[in-house]
């Protein structure tokens, strides 16, 4: 199911300082900014070759990643995601094991126009985790 590991995800209360640090202290670039309207972000990659580095700073209040920075104003790790080669596949054979996938089972996309699902941290060891399809 799992085809492997795709981005870890950071939310960043502004992505200019971040990219400022990175490229500072790191030497790193970020890609171009884009905006998830679905997910409330504002979001840029960090291409690393064999996986991705994704920040996203929210683009209005009632977004998740709004909420994560009330909780963490500095930010941190958000999740992280793994390509499967089907969503819907993955949906049905981790809640028929007992896993909670979130959303409201409507089709939730990425800013690449990926089909995406989320599995709740108590599912996965503490962690929130992305499910990201790849054709």
């Amino acid at each position: 199911m799992i085809t492997g590991l795709s981005h870890v995800s950071i939310v960043v209360p502004s992505l200019d300082a971040a990219a400022k640090r990175l490229a500072e202290v790191y030497g790193l670039q970020i890609g171009e900014i884009s905006v998830n309207e679905q997910q409330g972000v504002r979001m840029a990659y960090v291409d690393l070759g064999n996986a991705k580095i994704e920040l996203m700073e929210p683009s209005r209040e009632d977004s998740p990643v709004a909420k994560f920075l009330v909780r963490n104003p500095r930010g941190g790790i958000h999740h992280f995601c793994v390509g499967v080669d089907s969503v819907d596949a993955a949906r049905t054979e981790l809640s028929g094991k007992g896993a909670q996938v979130l959303g409201d089972g409507n089709p939730q996309y990425n800013v690449h126009g990926e089909r995406i699902a989320f599995v709740h941290p108590k599912d996965f060891l503490g962690a929130l985790v992305e499910f990201e399809e790849h054709k």
